[in-house]
Order: structure tokens, then sequence, then C-alpha cells
């Protein structure tokens, strides 16, 4: 069974991952549990921050690593919060959540419904070692727009106010199967799966 360390220790994204990947030749180890700590995210786009935590992670335990990063883009917003998804409202921890969602809606109080396009978006770069020349890099997108209010108990970050119009609902008020077939997420990691048996 080949180890492979998910460079990430958001609890929500390990969830969403493990639920894809259901390959019972690889045993997905959390980062957090072989004492990796997350790395700082200096790049410019979703693809240059996967790299540098896949990266970040083989260094250290010196196995084959898989690491997302991903975001909302919002267009009334320029793309933004785009890269610093997690961190938009600076705050930090077990709050970070609802202080991002409440920015969010501030920043859009004054556009109509119809102008509230968004998608998230997701890179996942899987890396064999650390000095790896050719991570794969797999992308995913999901369309939708922004509610005016929270809505749905599921999911994390800003899923409660991204409307899923295919279902007529938010993000947060899918069933997680249902979000980790149509996902960004899940997108990128089922065109990961399809490549890995070339570089495994």
């Amino acid at each position: 069974m080949k180890k492979i360390v998910l460079a990430s220790s958001n609890k929500g994204k390990l969830r969403e991952i493990q639920a894809v990947i259901l390959d019972p030749s690889i045993e997905l180890l959390y980062q957090t549990d072989l004492g990796v700590k997350d790395a700082k995210e200096t790049g410019q786009t979703f693809v240059e921050n996967a790299i540098i935590k896949a990266r970040n992670a083989c260094a250290i335990t010196g196995l084959p690593s898989i690491a997302d990063d991903s975001g909302l883009e919002v267009d009334a917003l320029g793309g933004q919060p785009g890269i610093f998804s997690a961190r938009y409202s600076s705050v930090s921890g077990s709050e970070a959540d609802e202080a991002n969602n409440q920015k969010l809606l501030s920043e859009l109080s004054d556009v109509p419904i119809s102008e509230r396009t968004a998608r998230f978006y997701c890179a996942i770069a899987y890396l064999r070692f650390t000095a790896d020349p050719t991570p794969l890099i797999c992308l995913g997108s999901w369309e939708g727009s922004i509610l005016r209010e929270p809505v749905g108990e599921n999911g994390f970050g800003y899923d409660p106010l991204f409307y899923v119009s295919t279902h007529k609902c938010s993000s947060a008020e899918l069933l997680p199967e249902v979000k980790n077939s149509i996902s960004h997420r899940a997108l990128a990691l089922r065109r990961l799966q399809k490549l890995w048996p070339t570089r495994r």
C-alpha cells in the first residue's frame, strides 16, 4: 500500500479528499499526524500555493504528497477573495469561516443578485518527492452565485453563501456525498486519479 501525505490541516478539506479518493492501494496520511505544520502560502496563484504546500510535506516526511489550494472567486469583486479566501477577514481559528462570510456579505451589500456570480476554484498538486520537476497539477471549478445570507449547516468555509443553481440550494444544504460528486475539489481529484497510474 502506497503512503501519501495530505498536505493540509483543514479538516473540511481532508474529509472531502478522503471521500473522493477511495483507492485501496493508497494509504492517506494527515500531515499533522506526522508533525508537519502548514507551509506559508507565498505564491500568487492557487497552483503555486498547492505546489508549495505539497513540497513542504514531501521535504519533512520523505513521502509523496497531495496538496489542495482552493478558494472563492467573486466576479463583482474582481476575483476576490481568491487565494486569500481562508484569510479574507484576517481572523484565524474556529471563528474564521463566519468572519470571512460576514466580510464577503459586507463587500457585496450593494451588489444585486444578478451580478453576484462566483465560482469555487481548486488546484491539486501531487509531488512524488521534494524536488519533483514535473508535479501533477489538476484543476477544477464550480460555478454559482453568492446569497444575501448564510443558508445550511453542512460543509465549511463559504458553503453557506454559495448558491448552486443546478440543485437550487446552497452548497451547505447539499448532502456531503452530493457535494463530493459535483464540487471543484471533486473534479480536480478525479482528474488526478486518472493521471496517477502513469506517475506512481
